[in-house]
């Protein structure tokens, strides 16, 4: 059987590529907030909380109907609601929104129920991490899983049923302000820090715009000079965003996943003269028991004697020499020659690290 090798690269060639600046990097202050809720869920098919486990879920729904006038006589014992789920809501509060735009939400269960297959969120507010409230929920759950079960306690799941979505379930109540519009310049920063894509940057802005436009202030972040008009400042950006950038080429890589087996190595991972020999001894202990039957008449016992074969071979592959800067696929290549599996080359690139060959960084998950 012949074991097959995953190698990936982690940069597409070792030319430069060239990406939009808007795809690598992103405006200092211009960015998302999270929002968080507490609500109930109600409208569901008996698949609710079972509020002697869940107290609270009773004691939000009692608070509710306290607020329109309606209040639970404490003498009628404990109140069941199968219909009714306590739920945290949370959503993304995209920079920019403003009052009346909408936004997706996010409703998870936090106590025991089933399922929130069918029910629909009740008026929510949902607060930032300052506890001013930006956004209000409301509205009918999508839920892609669902729940099953019979009477005699057989039950199928498929997916997860306990949480779900409402597009557009949110409604901006308050934008958050930022300070895109302040100051006389803008900083970018980059999704991956490098020093050779934020000089590539500066010198493409300054070929464009003029010297002096653009600095670099390290390996993540640009300062560029911006006017102080907000029409302008976005026609401006709208120019900046498009440019194409040449990419640095990313650090020489190995990640190697330990459960999987999966291996992905980079394609500027290099190995140092090195020689490796790769085998296996492979020893199978087999039982073949033999029935030991009397002579009739000898008033003799039928017994069982043991007989172990012991089987030991050792595989005969010949020893492979790295040349200095051996490629991704010459290693590729030499390890496949020698039919090594997976997790035969995650000993070899181990190896080769400790000897000092392997010339990249070896990451384990």
């Amino acid at each position: 059987m012949k074991y097959l090798l995953l190698a990936l690269g982690l940069v597409a060639s070792l030319t430069a590529q060239a990406e939009r600046l808007k795809d690598i990097a992103s405006i200092q202050g211009v960015r998302s907030n999270q929002l968080i809720g507490y609500g109930l869920v109600v409208g569901l098919n008996g698949t609710g909380d079972q509020t002697t486990q869940t107290p609270f879920t009773l004691q939000t729904f009692n608070n509710m109907l306290t607020q329109f006038g309606i209040k639970v006589p404490a003498n009628i014992g404990s109140v069941q609601l199968k219909n009714v789920a306590a739920v945290s809501i949370h959503a993304d509060l995209p920079p920019f929104a403003k009052p009346g735009q909408t936004i997706d939400i996010t409703v998870s269960s936090i106590g025991n129920a089933k399922s929130l297959r069918g029910g629909s969120l009740l008026l929510t507010p949902l607060k930032g991490i300052d506890g001013n409230i930006y956004a209000i929920a409301q509205g009918n759950l999508v839920v892609g899983g669902f729940d099953a079960s019979g009477n005699d306690g057989s039950r199928i799941t498929v997916n997860v049923p306990s949480s779900g979505r409402i597009p557009s379930g949110a409604t901006v109540e308050r934008a958050v302000p930022t300070a895109f519009s302040q100051g006389n310049s803008l900083t970018l920063n980059l999704n991956r820090p490098d020093f050779t894509t934020a000089k590539n940057i500066v010198d493409r802005v300054n070929d464009l715009l003029g010297p002096g436009v653009a600095n670099a202030i390290d390996a993540a972040s640009v300062r560029i000079s911006a006017p102080l008009d907000p029409n302008q400042r976005v026609d401006y950006i709208a120019i900046l965003e498009n440019l194409e950038i040449d990419l640095g080429q990313a650090a020489a890589k190995v990640i190697i996943n330990s459960r999987t087996g999966t291996i992905v190595i980079g394609q500027n991972v290099r190995v140092a003269p090195a020689a490796v020999t790769h085998g296996s001894l492979m020893v199978s202990i087999s039982e073949d028991p033999i029935i030991s039957q009397p002579a009739p008449f000898s008033e003799g016992e039928t017994v069982v004697v043991p007989n172990s074969r012991i089987k030991a071979e050792q595989e005969r592959n010949p020893m492979f020499k790295f040349a200095p800067g051996t490629t991704l696929d010459e290693i590729v290549r030499a390890v496949n020659q020698v039919g090594a599996a997976p997790s035969d080359l995650m000993a070899i690139l181990e190896a080769l690290k400790q000897a000092g060959a392997l010339q990249a960084e070896l990451i384990v998950i």
